[in-house]
């Protein structure tokens, strides 16, 4: 990937609602060829989706996210795949991980309560065939994502001491 789209990659990954006009100006180029690089990038799903980040505990409609750690024994053949896709393909899971370390995978669910998420693992997780275990791991407060602090800094209000 050159270094033009890279560049505009972190532009619209800093603030998606910028205009080929005024990436064009920052980076010193055309507006003509920042559309189409991004218009390349759309087609080669390199920019998969333009998403807004919100902050929902400023808003009434709370929702409750948990990270749930799975252990799982591998499918021959198609190894994590295949149970990974199963468990993405349901509408209450918001993102799967492969990782390393103690677990498996990573799966972030979203629910209006703990109940329904409790009931998301119980009812659809964990039967899941080749599932071993389970953890689930309740988000209380999110103090920053994707790069953006959700909570305004308080100024330091402590007296200056010098010796």
């Amino acid at each position: 990937m050159d270094a033009l789209k890279l560049k505009i990659l972190e532009l619209l990954k800093e603030d998606a609602r910028r205009g080929a006009d005024l990436i064009a100006t920052m980076l010193g180029t055309t507006e003509a060829e920042v559309a189409r690089a991004i218009s390349e990038m759309e087609a080669d799903k390199v920019i998969v989706k333009y998403a807004t980040v919100v902050n929902w505990s400023k808003v009434d409609d709370e929702k409750v996210t948990a990270l749930i750690e799975v252990q799982i024994t591998p499918e021959r053949g198609r190894g994590f795949d295949a149970i990974a896709e199963r468990i993405y393909l349901y509408p209450e899971v918001k993102s799967v991980y492969l990782m390393s370390g103690a677990y498996d995978l990573l799966v972030e669910v979203e629910g209006h309560s703990l109940k329904q998420v409790a009931a998301f693992v119980s009812n659809k997780l964990s039967p899941i065939d080749r599932v071993l275990s389970t953890k689930t791991n309740f988000i209380l407060k999110k103090y920053k994502q994707d790069g953006i602090i959700f909570e305004d800094q308080e100024d330091d209000h402590r007296m200056l001491v010098s010796p």
